[in-house]
């Protein structure tokens, strides 16, 4: 039995599937990984996301990062991933995705139990009144966002570094996880702590590991029962021929 057969098999069998998700699943919708050669960190400072940096010195960190997560990243679409994943939840097939993106792609497809492990991009919260903005009613343009309600600067409510992990969706995760009899694995090193840590808890809980990359990660010989080595809209599409065949026996 080929490999696609035994992961379709899996996913029709499994009572609870997690799928987690990075930035490898976004690259197809022109979105680039932070890391590598090609990544935004090879033409970006990283002090832009610094927490302190950012709260010290916001009026040189806000035009990157409004350059980088609103004018660039603002114009992305879901793709074919994003979208196979989103019918998979519907069918019930998919019942909790975490990502490490903040892209909001995965709503956008029209995915519902999504736990946005950084945070994300569509909202923005007060330093000072923790008061919480959609992106849509803050005026990009300002250098910094100022808060409406106290006029402390704003910070968009993604994870810097030197911040930590909303404790709600921390605890939900290592949940989702913990119960998972499936765990797919989707366009993700392996690099980044603390998210790198979750997936070796789905192993540890006894769950089956399907891993989808364009190339192997620190997961691949760990944990990793079934590799599939390609895009992630590639792969997807064809396990969904295969589910929709074995469904129409």
């Amino acid at each position: 039995m080929d490999l696609y057969q035994q992961a379709a098999e899996l996913i029709l069998k499994s009572k609870h599937t997690t799928v987690f998700t990075g930035a490898g699943i976004s690259v197809e919708s022109g979105i680039p990984p932070f890391r590598g050669e090609t990544g935004l960190w090879s033409q970006y400072d990283p002090i832009i996301l610094d927490l302190d940096y950012y709260y010290r010195h916001p009026n040189e960190s806000w035009p990157a990062i409004k350059k980088l997560f609103y004018d660039f990243f603002g114009s992305a679409k879901p793709n074919l991933a994003h979208q196979i994943i989103a019918q998979w939840e519907k069918k019930e097939l998919v019942h909790t995705i975490i990502t490490q993106n903040i892209d909001h792609l995965h709503q956008n497809a029209g995915s519902e139990k999504v736990l946005e492990f950084h945070g994300s991009s569509q909202s923005f919260i007060c330093a000072q009144c923790y008061k919480v903005y959609k992106v849509a009613s803050i005026n990009l343009d300002d250098n910094p966002p100022l808060c409406q309600n106290c006029t402390s600067l704003l910070k968009p409510n993604f994870i810097f570094f030197g911040e930590g992990i909303n404790p709600s969706i921390y605890k939900e995760s290592i949940y989702n996880t913990e119960i998972a009899e499936l765990y797919i694995i989707i366009g993700t090193t392996g690099e980044v702590m603390p998210a790198s840590q979750i997936p070796l808890l789905a192993k540890q809980r006894g769950a089956q590991i399907i891993e989808i990359n364009i190339e192997a990660s620190h997961f691949t010989a760990e944990i990793t029962d079934i590799y599939l080595e390609d895009k992630a809209s590639i792969v997807l599409s064809i396990l969904d021929k295969k589910i929709n065949a074995l469904l129409t026996k």
